[in-house]
């Protein structure tokens, strides 16, 4: 079948049902697809000069997230720029902490910020919970609805939630960075069950935003654990793992055919075994996860897609290392079900001509000959 006509009707390995037509979904679906589909970890941001105009004018990130009117406008940025094919909804993961009871701040220098930090079964219990959580978060969702009819036909739209531990680093620590992370660690490790009711609150919570993103029209799902690689080992499958399995597991009871993405930053060796623990359509992986071993492990081993991961910083430079490197990761994935991405969000020096070099290499690559089944 040609390359046209796969772009029609593309059929399911088992049951011979079509598959989406949109390349982004194709690929995350298990196919290996005549290229892969590029989109960024934060494409729509401050590296961007317009989305500085458009954040001036909805009075700073916490009115941005708020107003549909100027996230949808900043979503759409990247994708009249740059030959991308997906789109990820603008939203700020500590959102779904705001919505349950904390006040989000943003601080020149700092980032978000939260308050009042979470440190105790006492603090978790003063949280309003979920009964509220959609109504706080409505504007995202009118975000979502309003990114299906203004986006391009052939892009797809990824809605996306932080994990519950990276949400509940955020609300323990207060803040995102510039810290060893000691309070939520010393919390976790020394009061494992005085801190399983917030990462609870977080797995129902985060299940039912992303229920309402693809009621609203969401094609495909993004779940960022940003601060996964901060755990030790044994605590990263009771804080990382399971919460991410529940919640995948939730998703496909209503939603089988929306697939899932999971980004697990950071996990070095524990990304071992992390598909298949959880569940997740793709992994995400970061700019330290040795290709072969993607290849071999998660695209032959189970079939599935691999996100990634090329260094954000290479962006940065752009020149011959981003395109060797960039070469160096198509040949090494593209022989299987797999996304071009980084291994973690553009920086905010980026130049944009190399944004637009690094797509319109993805894009113009030809994989080479095999049969769409990995053997």
């Amino acid at each position: 079948m040609d390359i046209a006509a796969r772009e029609e009707v593309s059929l399911g390995p088992a049951s011979g049902s079509l598959r989406p037509k949109k390349l982004l979904l194709r690929a995350l679906a298990g196919e290996r697809t005549e290229r892969p589909p590029i989109w960024l970890m934060r494409q729509a941001g401050r590296y961007l000069p317009e989305y500085h105009r458009v954040r001036e004018a909805a009075g700073g990130m916490v009115g941005l997230c708020n107003s549909p009117e100027h996230a949808v406008e900043v979503t759409l940025q990247p994708i009249r720029r740059f030959p991308l094919d997906a789109a990820i909804v603008f939203a700020d993961l500590p959102q779904v902490a705001a919505a349950l009871g904390q006040t989000l701040d943003y601080r020149v220098g700092e980032g978000p910020v939260l308050t009042p930090p979470v440190r105790s079964a006492a603090d978790i219990a003063e949280f309003l919970g979920v009964s509220r959580l959609h109504e706080k978060l409505a504007p995202i969702y009118e975000t979502v609805r309003q990114l299906t009819r203004a986006l391009p036909a052939e892009v797809a739209l990824i809605g996306y939630a932080g994990a519950p531990w990276t949400i509940a680093t955020y609300m323990v620590e207060g803040r995102s960075g510039g810290s060893e992370h000691s309070i939520v660690k010393q919390w976790a490790l020394s009061d494992p069950e005085g801190f399983q009711p917030l990462i609870d609150m977080l797995t129902t919570a985060v299940i039912q935003f992303l229920e309402r993103q693809i009621e609203a029209g969401a094609e495909a799902l993004q779940l960022f654990d940003t601060w996964a690689g901060i755990l030790p080992d044994a605590l990263f499958e009771r804080w990382c793992v399971k919460p991410v399995a529940a919640i995948v597991a939730a998703l496909k009871v209503k939603h089988p055919d929306v697939p899932v993405i999971a980004f697990p930053r950071g996990a070095g060796l524990a990304y071992d075994g992390f598909a298949e623990a959880t569940g997740a359509d793709c992994i995400g992986l970061d700019a330290t996860v040795p290709l072969g071993w993607a290849a071999q492990k998660v695209q032959r081993g189970l079939g599935r897609c691999v996100q990634g991961n090329l260094d954000p910083q290479l962006l940065v430079a752009g020149g011959p290392s981003l395109h060797a490197e960039t070469d160096r990761i198509l040949r090494a994935l593209s022989g299987g079900p797999f996304v071009f991405n980084l291994g973690h969000g553009i920086v905010k020096t980026t130049p944009p001509e190399h944004v637009t070099a690094l797509a319109e290499q993805v894009r113009s690559w030809t994989a080479p000959a095999r049969p769409d089944r990995l053997e």
